[in-house]
């Protein structure tokens, strides 16, 4: 069983792009401190890096409401890739194809929420209501004589 589990911030914004095929893919990546490291004491958290790929409307999902910073649960098959760098020299990077992406960060953790995050406006308080005689009280209930109920 090849099986991951990751929480960790995102490095960057995600991109989304479409298969010739069709299919959205998003693409983003996570980074994920590790508990202990040879840094720790000197206030460096070491953390590791892992390339995430979330296909079709999950993907898009998360590159509509994710952003660089915001704190993700992921879960699905990890791969290792190795490739040359401009250096010359050969490079591992791990790569999860997400079965499963979950959002952890609330809404108010960054000021630059996307627009879809932002808190709806309060609605209007209604008008005095001449019928009963008062102004609406406790959040938009009208107080109502209990005669007048048809109940």
């Amino acid at each position: 069983m090849n099986k991951v589990i990751l929480i960790g911030n995102l490095t960057r914004d995600p991109e989304l792009r479409t298969t010739p095929a069709g299919d959205s893919v998003c693409s983003f990546t996570v980074a994920v401190n590790r508990r202990r490291g040879s840094n720790a004491e000197a206030g460096q958290p070491e953390a590791d890096f892992f390339r995430v790929s979330v296909w079709r409307q999950q993907g898009e999902n998360c590159a509509k409401y994710l952003s660089k910073g915001r704190k993700v649960y992921v879960s699905g098959p990890v791969t290792c890739r190795t490739y040359v760098g401009n250096d010359g020299q050969t490079r591992a990077s791990l790569e999860v194809t997400a079965n499963e992406v979950e959002f952890l960060s609330s809404r108010n953790d960054q000021g630059d929420a996307p627009a879809a995050y932002a808190p709806a406006a309060p609605a209007p308080r209604p008008a005095a209501n001449p019928a009963y005689g008062s102004a609406p009280q406790g959040g938009g209930f009208v107080q109502v004589d209990e005669e007048e109920l048809p109940f």
